[in-house]
């Protein structure tokens, strides 16, 4: 997802803009209040999450109501969905299964564990963000997923490197590459992974 800052910012020109042009009376205009009424209907449509009640108003007036309402919310912090946090208490768990696992020496089966709980919240990352997760009906790559959640400033530079250092080490462990990683590693990968989806969960 964008960071919050970015979410309001957008929201905030919005709005700027709905409150300017009917200070000016421009709404006479028909083009203007169209205009206005589409940049609207769009920033609820890009941001609102679906099914929302922010969705459901069919008038001007009403969407800036509702863009209002989501603008707080987005602010005070409530967006975090209850998919959101089933999410989390299930990546949670999986986590602490790897945890066990690596405990036992069982480096092999914790780093694909491990793996597939990044994978699946890059998923749900993208999809909040709005980036497609299929390639003409096929899975898209975690990696391709990574890199165009970095660039749609779901996270910075420095999180996809170490994304994409954390894939790479999953990839090998999946191909059964078990000399090319350390038990170290992937015990450093474990909890990277865990802070990485909780400071970036929805």
């Amino acid at each position: 997802m964008p960071f919050k800052e970015e979410i309001i910012a957008q929201i905030d020109r919005a709005l700027n803009l709905y409150n300017e042009q009917r200070t000016r009376s421009s709404f006479n205009d028909a083009a203007i209040y169209t205009e206005v009424n589409t940049i609207v209907a769009a920033t609820i449509d890009r941001l609102a999450p679906p099914g929302s009640v922010y969705r459901n108003a069919v008038t001007l007036a009403g969407r800036v109501g509702q863009l209002r309402a989501l603008r707080r919310d987005y602010d005070e912090g409530y967006l975090s969905t209850v998919q959101g946090l089933i999410r989390a208490e299930l990546f949670g768990d999986f986590l602490k299964m790897a945890e066990h696992l690596l405990q036992q020496r069982y480096k092999d089966a914790a780093a694909v564990l491990v793996g597939g709980v990044l994978e699946e919240h890059l998923r749900a990352l993208c999809a909040i963000s709005s980036i497609p997760t299929s390639v003409s009906g096929r899975p898209k790559k975690a990696d391709a997923m990574n890199n165009e959640l970095a660039a749609a400033g779901a996270y910075n530079k420095l999180d996809q490197k170490s994304v994409t250092a954390w894939l790479d080490l999953r990839n090998k462990a999946a191909h059964a590459e078990y000399g090319q990683y350390t038990p170290e590693q992937v015990a450093t990968m474990l909890p990277g992974v865990r802070e990485f989806a909780a400071r970036t969960t929805t």
